[in-house]
């Protein structure tokens, strides 16, 4: 499953060359998994108080395009691999056509000590795993 959110650069996040500051692309990052999650009826807020988490263990991250002040991105979000308590997902941002960001995100699920943990029956949703259709 592919998902897609977006959102407008607000000059607070440029830096003094009028681009995107490069730590800035992590919260789009964070937010497009937010909803990525979202879009497949995980409900975070339920899981946290259940004790859970979902913990990023690693980002690789290739910049390909400065995106500036007002430019409207498009952030997409799918699934790469899947195992019993830990994945990938894939990102990339999108301004119209041209790449501005790609991304390897590995994640692991983590109970209430932060250690890592079988995902729970409930939380372990079909749309966590790629489904072969993804662009990657």
């Amino acid at each position: 499953m592919i998902t897609e959110c977006s959102l407008r650069v607000r000059t607070y996040e440029c830096d003094s060359y009028g681009h995107v500051n490069n730590a800035n692309y992590l919260n789009y990052l964070e937010y497009a998994r937010y909803e990525f999650l979202r879009d497949l009826g995980f409900d975070y807020p339920a899981a946290v108080k259940a004790g859970y988490g979902i913990y990023i263990a690693r980002i690789e991250i290739d910049y390909k395009k400065p995106a500036l002040t007002d430019d409207v991105l498009a952030i997409k979000s799918w699934p790469l691999k899947k195992g019993a308590v830990s994945g990938v997902i894939a990102q990339e941002i999108r301004r119209g056509e041209d790449i501005i960001v790609t991304a390897k995100v590995t994640w692991a699920f983590v109970d209430s000590r932060g250690l890592p943990a079988r995902i729970p029956e409930e939380w372990d949703l079909p749309g966590l795993k790629p489904d072969g259709k993804n662009p990657q």
